[in-house]
């Protein structure tokens, strides 16, 4: 009778525990990846959501440039038209009050 090779000579069963560990950690390994798939694709999902938030806002905030950039071209035309014609501007007791054509050209005030 021949003896059994080195490994399972001593121990028959202890192959058996050995595969079962290995079957169990395989699938813990398996189960954890499943998690850290479905935790990566949230993720991706949570961010794509915020930038489509963040797109709309952004159309948003160009069309209310848009707005504000005619209105302020519009009142500066007024602004304009009135300098034109108005008694106070053009009164030599106010010395004070001088016609402020830089104050259109320039930036809007903070």
């Amino acid at each position: 009778c021949l003896p059994l090779p080195p490994a399972t000579s001593d121990f028959v069963g202890q192959g058996h525990e050995d595969d079962e560990r290995k079957v169990r950690r395989r699938e813990k390994n398996r189960v954890a990846a499943q998690r850290s798939r479905k935790k990566q694709t949230q993720k991706a999902d949570k961010l794509h959501e915020e930038y489509e938030c963040l797109e709309q806002e952004n159309i948003s905030l160009k069309k209310e440039i848009g707005k504000l950039t005619d209105e302020m071209k519009h009142l500066s035309e007024v602004l304009r038209n009135h300098e034109k014609v108005c008694p106070l501007l053009h009164c030599s007791l106010n010395f004070g009050l001088i016609p402020r054509h830089d104050v259109l050209s320039g930036p809007l005030p903070r």
